[in-house]
């Protein structure tokens, strides 16, 4: 298990962006399984939408990049060295609504790597319902070949 502490040392998000709660499960090289809870408190429930609070699709989506990215960073040598950014989707696909009280799980494998680009699986799932599926495709950048960000 990766407590939020560690999940912090590796994704630079932050409230309320910060979508991967817990890790319960990882195998390097591999896969793993991360928990969000969706609570009625989350800012994007202000306005998607007042009447029916439903957790849009695209933070579903980025739940599971989230949690890929934690897969790289706990996979790759040196990761305080690296970024991992997000940089295509393919086949998502939306099957249940994800509202408060949900606890959404991201199952997440690395199927392929071809120089600084992996392509993985993901699954996000609430209870034994599958919410969306998805491929994601992550590359991982050296920090010292990017430009100083903003202050």
């Amino acid at each position: 298990m990766i407590p939020i502490e560690q999940i912090m040392r590796f994704l630079p998000h932050r409230f309320p962006f910060l979508l991967v709660d817990r890790v319960i499960e990882i195998v390097p090289h591999k896969s793993i399984v991360a928990i969000k809870n969706v609570t009625c408190n989350e800012q994007f429930f202000q306005g998607h939408f007042p009447e029916w609070k439903i957790m849009p699709g695209v933070l579903i989506l980025e739940a599971m990049a989230q949690a890929g990215a934690v897969l790289l960073f706990g996979s790759i040598p040196d990761p305080e060295t690296k970024f991992v950014v997000l940089s295509k989707v393919d086949k998502a696909r939306f099957k249940r609504m994800v509202v408060p009280g949900d606890q959404l799980r991201m199952k997440v494998e690395w199927t392929r790597e071809k120089a600084r680009i992996c392509q993985m699986k993901g699954q996000a799932l609430v209870g034994d319902e599958l919410a969306a599926e998805a491929e994601i495709y992550a590359s991982i950048l050296d920090i010292a070949d990017l430009r100083p960000p903003l202050t």
